[in-house]
């Protein structure tokens, strides 16, 4: 064990420490780990993700399985297992969203383990295309391209999950230049979305719908500086109900209107977003927020009454704006 991890395991015992331990059987770790699933992705829809990262640090008090070595509970099995796997990615969503970037990593690494411990293909598809999107993020193009080809298999994929991986591989490949073949990707997810989910597409691919197919196409085309292709799709999205995470294709949007030099309707839109823009959850939306202010204050074009806007977003971001432009990686 390295010195490093000998350091973590020991910060998380004193955080821990006077913490009650669940009992080591299945037959209560399993209703346990998926009822913290559905309280930590009611937290993350409603709240964001940063709401959600007290309710994480319980859980992984609660369930030492979850920071244990997956190699030893594969005895323990497939059920738990399973339980287990889709918690680990519930969290490494989390950790993602509240810009925990580091963390998300280790979980999702521990999500793809237990999940092809015990078989559960449905997890680790999901685990898989999140981190695609992680490595996106985090400027590592490549890395998401080749994490987003894990997602195939020998069976040709469902509809909705295929999906999903061309949207992931759309991004990718619009970061790395290749505007024809983005293009390409993301009116493909479009076509293959418009073909239904199949009875083959797991529980999980219930949020993939019409809104989120119109928000990556939008930012798949700011990401190409089709600017005027990509507002009305993105506005289409923000004035759609969701949940909480969508906020993040208001952000985008934001940034499409200042590149686009749409200094009238920015305006408009940072004056509908500023008042609640403290209860914004997702540390991505804030981070881009942040960055989009950034430009207008550091920009010679923008006119006066936007650069005036723009300080009043950075204000009202939570904490007060300007540090989100650093990510976390702080401990959870």
């Amino acid at each position: 064990m390295s010195g490093r991890t000998v350091r973590a395991s020991s910060a998380r015992q004193q955080t821990c420490a006077g913490r009650p331990g669940l009992p080591q059987d299945p037959a209560t770790l399993i209703p346990e780990a998926l009822a913290a699933v559905e309280d930590l992705v009611a937290i993350d829809a409603s709240r964001g993700a940063s709401a959600a990262v007290p309710a994480v640090r319980a859980v992984l008090c609660r369930l030492p399985q979850l920071t244990a070595d997956p190699a030893r509970l594969r005895d323990h099995g497939s059920d738990l297992l399973a339980a287990l796997a889709e918690l680990s990615e519930v969290i490494g969503w989390i950790l993602f969203d509240a810009g925990h970037y580091r963390r998300a990593r280790r979980m999702n690494a521990r999500a793809l383990a237990l999940a092809e411990l015990c078989g559960d293909r449905g997890t680790a598809r999901l685990t898989l295309l999140n981190h695609s999107m992680l490595e996106t993020h985090t400027g590592r193009p490549v890395e998401a391209l080749e994490t987003a080809d894990r997602v195939a298999g020998p069976r040709p994929l469902p509809a909705l999950v295929d999906s999903l991986v061309l949207v992931r591989r759309a991004h990718a490949t619009a970061m790395l230049g290749g505007d024809r073949e983005a293009v390409a990707l993301i009116s493909r997810a479009r076509g293959r979305f418009l073909d239904g989910a199949s009875p083959n597409d797991p529980p999980w691919a219930w949020w993939i719908d019409r809104t989120e197919l119109l928000g990556h196409e939008g930012w798949v085309l700011s990401r190409l500086g089709a600017w005027n292709q990509a507002v009305p799709l993105l506005y289409e999205a923000t004035t759609a109900p969701g949940p909480s995470y969508r906020h993040l294709f208001t952000a985008q949007l934001l940034s499409a209107l200042v590149e686009a030099t749409a200094w009238g309707e920015a305006e408009e839109l940072i004056a509908d977003l500023a008042p609640r823009a403290a209860g914004i959850g997702s540390v991505r939306t804030t981070e881009s927020l942040g960055a989009t202010a950034g430009r207008l204050l550091a920009g010679p074009g923008a006119p006066p009454n936007l650069r005036d806007a723009a300080v009043h977003l950075l204000e009202s971001l939570p904490d007060g704006g300007p540090h989100l432009l650093i990510p976390r990686n702080q401990p959870v």
